[in-house]
């Protein structure tokens, strides 16, 4: 496979089992995936803090970023790569939408679209959420949704109201 840019979620609400805060391990998941064989981090966003989706009064706020990766790696080669990070990092899966240690998710792979195997690409709920399209946005203005047709901007633009906002650096 040639060269191609991969957008990725990261996401964190709960702390590791040692006690590292959501932010701190966000940060160290950046690390990680610099360490992904075959693939370069080129960009990382700001911090965001956002409430769960679906709302959860038991959930505590997320802190959201985003990376933006180049290099040849395939789709299910790269999320083997985030699964293998989540794992170190001591996330568990116990139901849908559980609050969690840490959370990467491959948002776009170089336009593949695909609906199956694992990963479905783009990620189907992407377009939706301001924690993934406001730090898209940072680290890759202009990206277009390759099934939708619509620049982030314009998803941010047509977003029911959530909350969001950036954490300072």
């Amino acid at each position: 496979m040639s060269d191609v840019t991969a957008v990725v979620a990261i996401g964190a609400n709960l702390p590791q089992a040692d006690g590292t805060p959501a932010i701190e391990t966000c940060r160290w998941a950046v690390e990680q995936l610099r360490r992904i064989p075959g693939m370069r981090v080129a960009a990382v966003s700001s911090w965001w803090e956002s409430a769960p989706i679906p709302p959860d009064p038991r959930s505590p706020p997320y802190v959201n970023g985003a990376a933006l990766l180049e290099g040849a790696l395939g789709p299910e080669a790269l999320l083997a790569a985030l699964h293998a990070i989540e794992d170190r990092a001591g996330r568990v899966r116990p139901y849908v939408n559980a609050p969690r240690v840490l959370d990467l998710d491959l948002i776009d792979l170089g336009g593949v679209v695909r609906d199956g195997p694992a990963p479905i690409l783009p990620h189907p709920r992407a377009a939706g959420r301001a924690f993934v399209l406001m730090p898209l946005a940072e680290v890759a203005p202009g990206w277009v949704h390759p099934v939708l047709g619509k620049s982030v901007e314009t998803l941010i633009a047509d977003l029911p109201a959530q909350q969001i906002a950036r954490l300072a650096s």
